[in-house]
């Protein structure tokens, strides 16, 4: 019984020992989270007797490059693709054909020759041969000529001697008819006499006919000298057709003769081409062609720019705009120009250059970067407040990656140089002008503060609860520093209404 009692003693012990440790720690619980509470409470209550405060919303402004539109006098410049020919080209042909003999040693394809200068020569015995029997027959004809014309003479000689004789039959035929009428002549006297007479005019009229038949053999005779001189004119003309000589002082191209070749009548066999004598053909648009006319509607004497590229390197001249083509060719549009050129250094017929030709001048145009007009013709300029607005502009020329406009109230004016999506009217930007994208940022400018200016800075960072840990670190970290960025500190006292 006594053991019973002593545990049931021990039990008892154990269990209000137990429930007193649980009541502890309820307690302990409950004024930990009253405390916690409390904490959240205080937490709450000092928020919200805080201020709210607004964020300030900034304005975005976009940094755009600038020009400044100046209007000027401004000479656009037409540009096109030409091909250089030469102005004076000769075919090489031969009037007969037959075996090249001999050939120039300048023969070859851009061999240069002189005014003059043989070129090629063919074998000419055949021609030989018919300009001296042509030459033979000129001598003949002259003989014949010179026989013809004795006997014209010798035969106006006998008539000369048949009229005298005539007039001696006259003469006595007249005395007879006196005697007979003094009674002293006979009948028979006088009518010999009539005979007489009338055969020594039947002489003269010989003689005038061998005189006009000398006259017929005169004339044949020089119908024949001058046939025989067409033809030793035309044997001439042969024997110098074997020989070709330049007619100008040039280059050769194209040849396709060789020595002993066999060469056709008319056959060409080369080109001369006169390498100081070039001028550049190109096409333009019906459009450009207009303004490269006067008031007169004649092409003007514009200056052109020729050029030519070769691997990198250029050749240029310059050439004066002469003429253009009296047609539109077939399946062509727009006008075929020629220009002249001045110096021909290093240009041959072929090429394939590049023309610029000036146009007339455009009087109060501005040049701006074409990436600054829209497709209505607008460009964007900044007014006094820096924002954005359109002005409307008259488009005069395309240059390449440059246009040429006009406009009353664009001068003096700002002009955005690239257009963007982003940018409208109204807008808010910072300009940048030429040379300032590549000058270098400004070092920021650095002040001492006061020990009492310090500590009242670096106050406010600490309790500002809208900072965070890192930054207000960084911040402060800057603020203890000998030298501080000013424009730090105005930023900071702003916020402190001092």
């Amino acid at each position: 019984m006594i053991l019973y009692n002593k545990q049931l003693k021990v039990t008892i012990m154990r269990f209000f020992r137990q429930a007193l440790i649980g009541l502890t720690l309820l307690t302990l619980s409950l004024g930990i989270l009253a405390y916690a509470g409390s904490l959240i409470k205080d937490a709450l209550t000092e928020r919200f007797a805080k201020e709210a405060r607004a964020p300030q919303p900034r304005e975005r402004t976009f940094a755009v490059n600038v020009v400044t539109a100046e209007p000027k006098s401004i000479t656009p410049q037409l540009e096109a693709f030409g091909e250089i020919k030469s102005r004076r080209t000769l075919d090489l042909r031969l009037a007969i054909g037959g075996q090249v003999t001999e050939l120039s040693k300048n023969f070859v394809d851009g061999g240069q020759v002189k005014l003059g200068e043989k070129l090629v020569e063919l074998n000419d015995a055949d021609a030989q041969s018919s300009y001296l029997k042509a030459k033979a027959d000129i001598m003949d004809a002259q003989a014949e000529v010179e026989d013809a014309g004795r006997a014209l003479s010798l035969s106006q000689d006998e008539l000369e001697a048949a009229l005298r004789q005539a007039n001696l039959r006259k003469l006595a035929l007249s005395r007879q008819k006196d005697l007979q009428v003094r009674g002293v002549g006979t009948k028979a006297a006088v009518e010999a006499a009539e005979l007489a007479l009338s055969s020594a005019e039947q002489s003269v009229l010989n003689r005038r006919s061998a005189i006009d038949q000398a006259k017929a053999r005169r004339a044949s005779s020089g119908t024949r000298l001058i046939r025989a001189q067409l033809a030793l004119d035309d044997a001439s003309r042969r024997l110098e057709d074997t020989k070709l000589f330049s007619k100008f002082d040039g280059v050769l191209s194209n040849i396709s003769l060789v020595e002993g070749g066999i060469v056709g009548a008319n056959e060409r066999i080369g080109r001369l081409i006169d390498p100081n004598s070039l001028e550049v053909a190109f096409r333009v648009s019906t459009e450009q062609y207009s303004r490269l006319l006067n008031e007169a509607g004649q092409l003007v004497s514009a200056r052109v720019s020729v050029s030519l590229n070769l691997m990198g390197s250029e050749i240029a001249t310059n050439a004066l705009l002469e003429r253009d083509s009296g047609s539109v060719a077939e399946g062509q549009t727009g006008r075929l120009l020629y220009a002249k050129l001045d110096k021909a250094v290093g240009f041959k017929p072929g090429d394939y250059v590049v023309v610029k030709v000036d146009e007339p001048e455009l009087r109060f145009a501005i040049n701006l970067p074409a990436s600054a007009l829209n497709a209505d013709n607008q460009v964007l300029v900044l007014n006094d407040e820096d924002r954005l607005e359109n002005v409307n502009v008259s488009l005069l020329r395309r240059q390449g990656d440059n246009i040429i406009i006009r406009s009353r109230d664009l001068p003096g004016k700002d002009v955005v140089a690239q257009r963007s999506p982003l940018l409208g009217t109204g807008i808010k930007v910072r300009a940048v002008r030429s040379g300032e994208a590549e000058k270098p940022p400004k070092a920021p400018e650095m002040i001492e503060l006061t020990e009492d200016r310090r500590k009242k800075l670096i106050n406010f960072i600490e309790n500002n609860q809208w900072i965070p840990k890192t930054a207000k670190e960084r911040t402060i970290g800057k603020l203890k520093k000998e030298k501080v960025p000013a424009e730090m500190v105005n930023r900071i006292e702003s916020r402190m209404g001092g």
